[in-house]
């Protein structure tokens, strides 16, 4: 399809809405999963963290009551 102004682009041949209804459900989507992976990695990263320091303080009660 060849558009001859900005204004025909944007307009899509009349399907403006389902074309750009469908960029932005897309777009929107992938911006969601990103920030919700990135707040799961963080969540998760702090939690292992959080075992490994209760761990080592288990060591280290275990080693002075010896």
């Amino acid at each position: 399809m060849e558009f001859n102004s900005f204004g025909e682009f944007i307009n899509m041949g009349g399907y403006a809405f389902f074309v750009w209804l469908a960029y932005g459900v897309t777009f929107g989507s992938l911006l969601i999963l990103t920030l919700v992976s990135i707040s799961r990695k963080k969540r998760v990263l702090t939690d292992i963290a959080k075992k490994i320091a209760r761990e080592e303080r288990l060591k280290q009660n275990r080693s002075n009551k010896q």
